[in-house]
């Protein structure tokens, strides 16, 4: 698992004699931290779109058993992955840019990347969970509303991630 925060260390000697001019220093490393959001996205984006072949392969298990009843809430759960999948990977790069209105500071970037640890750490867990069901001969009716929740969580905890990079974030967290 990549971690967001360790993704300015392999930089090349241009970059790192740039970072000795001063102002630059600070535009590169929220250009660092912008593409290391969009990495840890990405990443969690494709563990998630990955998790669907065991999906899939449940789900044709369920057809050869004859249970075409229990499909539905199999592709509910298909579409969820999809919408959040894709959502991760859309949204606007995070953390602020040299000019923008509204900065981070470094507090609040340090709970962003604990933050996004934690997330990633759920979405791979999720996502190896997912993938188990292909060999699962659970019925979908105990499986599948599991899964689903475990979404919603990662779903809740990825929409925190936005309150938290716009500042929105409440006590505590």
């Amino acid at each position: 698992m990549p971690d967001p925060s360790s993704h300015s260390e392999n930089r090349n000697v241009v970059e790192r004699i740039l970072n000795y001019i001063p102002g630059f220093h600070g535009y590169l490393q929220n250009e660092y931290r912008r593409e290391s959001d969009q990495l840890a996205r990405n990443w969690m984006a494709d563990k998630l779109q990955q998790s669907k072949r065991g999906l899939d392969d449940y789900m044709r298990a369920l057809v050869d058993k004859g249970q075409i009843n229990d499909l539905p809430q199999c592709d509910r759960l298909k579409t969820r992955l999809d919408t959040l999948s894709s959502r991760m990977k859309g949204d606007v790069q995070g953390y602020s840019g040299f000019f923008d209105f509204v900065r981070i500071g470094e507090q609040e970037l340090d709970e962003v990347y604990n933050h996004d640890m934690s997330l990633m750490e759920e979405v791979e867990s999720l996502a190896g969970d997912i993938k188990q069901t292909a060999s699962s001969s659970d019925d979908p009716k105990s499986i599948i509303p599991e899964l689903q929740q475990r979404l919603d969580d990662v779903e809740q905890k990825y929409n925190q991630r936005g309150d938290l990079l716009n500042g929105l974030a409440p006590d505590g967290e």
